[in-house]
């Protein structure tokens, strides 16, 4: 049971990764800044966009590693 445990947490920390590094900054793009980024057709769709999915995704593999972590440790 450790060992499926470790492989998967090492699985999920690499996927991780990946999906952080694949974010934009919180500070790229003028748009937002200039225009107010509520007033636009992508402030409003965010969460339909590829980044609004790579936010979602990095939330949900986020609370795995956390619970993994915890399972690794009790195992």
């Amino acid at each position: 049971m450790h060992i499926f445990l470790t492989i998967v947490f090492i699985i999920v920390s690499i996927a991780l990764t990946v999906l952080v590094l694949m974010q934009e900054g919180k500070s790229a793009g003028l748009s937002g800044t200039i225009n107010g980024m509520a007033e636009t057709y992508w402030g409003k769709n965010k969460g339909r966009s590829m980044e609004g999915k790579l936010v979602k995704y990095t939330k949900i593999l986020a609370a795995l590693f956390f619970v993994l972590a915890i399972l690794v440790e009790i195992f």
